[in-house]
This record gives structure tokens, C-alpha cells and sequence, in this order.
């Protein structure tokens, strides 16, 4: 199995609070989000890819000692994540294998990757039934299919917000780079990498599974960094705030 993750982008929405460093590299718990994340991966001998752009130097100097493949987007200001997946297809790292795609700003935990290599269909997305009237971007689904998608979406029309990881198994993987190609080739490069796979389906059904009880959070706005922080805290009971670890975790991103 391979694992992608998508880690280019620049994150404007929570620049504010932590200026000058690319979210995912965000502490949690004592080391950066994305470390934990290839950490994981690699500790289930998964072979891993990270897509860098924005401020690169300070992601590759946070996995550095790790066995990790970078690949790097230098027209990350000007695409959106679809160029940087296409990015890691030039390359030629994608092959038949089974493989994970991420979004880096992504905190998830073994668990969740554990239900995921069970699944047995070709593609998974995976998203949170619990998560409707707070979110970023939401799936409608029946029966267990993607059938809307969208950050627009009302609350009649979404049932779960998406977690920003997708499993794909090997015998889906060309029916995807097919897409990501297509997409690449008429010029669609300010789409998002999921978009390759929103486009397939409207020729068969993409099956979206239900992580709801297990922890996650992206890194889109500051309440979503606390809630990592509030989740490592309750879990460990560590106290933490960002960066260091203090007798109180909230005080220095509520100060900002």
C-alpha cells in the first residue's frame, strides 16, 4: 500500500494564528501534525509520499530521519491540490498498489485507518455522520453513495462532513489517474484533487463510509485546532498549547 499526502497548500484561514509555518506542520501532543501522520503510516509499512509546496524547507526539516518520498509543487501559489497530486503521478510514484490519499492538515489516528484497510470496495471516502451542522465541506448521501458534495451544501442536502482521506484499491487506481489526467490536460488546475474523483461519479457510484465515534480534525480554522488540542488533552492529559506544553493549553491561541 502507498499513502500520498497532500501538504502544498499556504492555509490563509488560520494564517493569522499561526503565521509563517505551513499548518500541518502544527504542533499536537509534542510533534508536528504531519510527522505524526507519516509516523503512522510508515509503522504500518506504508510507503509514503508527501506533496510539499508553501514554506517546503520547514515541512522537510519536521520529517527529516524519516524514510519518506518528497515531492515538490513550485506552482503550489498558482494550483490548487490537483496540481500537486499530478505532481506525484509525473514522477511515477503512483503504481498498482492500494493507496491512501490525504489531505496533511489532517489529525486521524490508527483506528481510522484500521477501519479503512478493511473495507472492501474499491474506493472509500471516508466522512463523520456526527459532524453536520458544524464543517467545511459535507457529502449528501443515499444508501451509502456520494450523490452531492459540496461546502454549500444545506442541511436538508448533507448527511456528513468529509475527512479529507480517501482508500482507493489498486483496481481503481488507473480509472482515477485517467480522470486527474483529463483534468490536468483541459487546463483544470485550480480544482481540488477529490475533483478527479466527484467527476467519476457521475458514471458509477463511489462508496462513502461513516467513521462517526472515532476522532478527527482538519486544520481549516482555529476551532479545529483546539479541538485536536481539547482531544489530546482529555486522552493523555497533557496540556498543551501549540507549540509547548503549558498548564493550560487554551491561553496562547485565545491571546493571539
Amino acid at each position: 500500500m502507498k499513502a500520498f499526502i497532500l501538504a502544498a497548500g499556504r492555509g490563509s484561514r488560520i494564517s493569522k494564528y499561526i503565521p509563517n509555518i505551513p499548518k500541518c506542520t502544527v504542533d499536537v501532543g509534542g510533534e508536528p501534525l504531519i510527522r505524526r501522520t507519516v509516523e503512522m503510516l510508515l509503522k504500518n509499512k506504508i510507503e509514503t509520499t508527501v506533496i510539499v509546496g508553501y514554506r517546503h524547507a520547514e515541512i522537510e526539516r519536521v520529517l527529516e530521519g524519516l524514510s519518506v518520498h518528497i515531492v515538490y509543487n513550485p506552482f503550489f501559489d498558482v494550483t490548487n491540490s490537483i496540481g500537486s497530486l499530478w505532481m506525484a503521478e509525473s514522477a511515477g510514484l503512483f503504481t498498482k498498489d492500494d493507496c491512501i490519499v490525504a489531505n496533511g492538515d489532517v489529525y486521524w489516528s490508527q483506528e481510522i485507518l484500521d477501519f479503512a484497510v478493511k473495507q472492501k470496495e474499491e474506493i472509500i471516502l471516508l466522512a463523520d455522520s456526527a459532524r453536520v451542522l458544524d464543517g467545511d465541506y459535507f457529502f449528501g448521501t443515499e444508501n451509502g453513495m456520494l450523490r452531492r458534495y459540496g461546502k454549500g451544501l444545506t442541511l436538508k442536502e448533507r448527511d456528513c462532513e468529509y475527512t479529507g482521506i480517501v482508500f482507493m484499491k489498486a483496481s481503481f487506481v488507473p480509472k482515477f489517474l485517467k480522470k486527474l489526467n483529463e483534468l490536468i490536460d483541459t487546463q483544470c488546475h485550480g480544482m481540488w484533487w477529490e475533483d478527479a474523483i466527484y467527476s467519476i461519479s457521475g458514471e458509477e457510484d463511489i462508496p462513502v463510509k461513516d467513521i462517526k465515534g472515532y476522532f478527527w480534525a482538519e486544520v481549516d480554522f482555529i476551532e479545529d485546532y483546539r479541538r485536536i488540542l481539547d482531544h489530546i488533552s482529555e486522552k493523555t492529559g497533557m496540556k498543551t498549547n501549540g507549540s509547548i506544553i503549558t498548564p493550560d493549553h487554551r491561553q496562547g491561541i485565545e491571546e493571539s
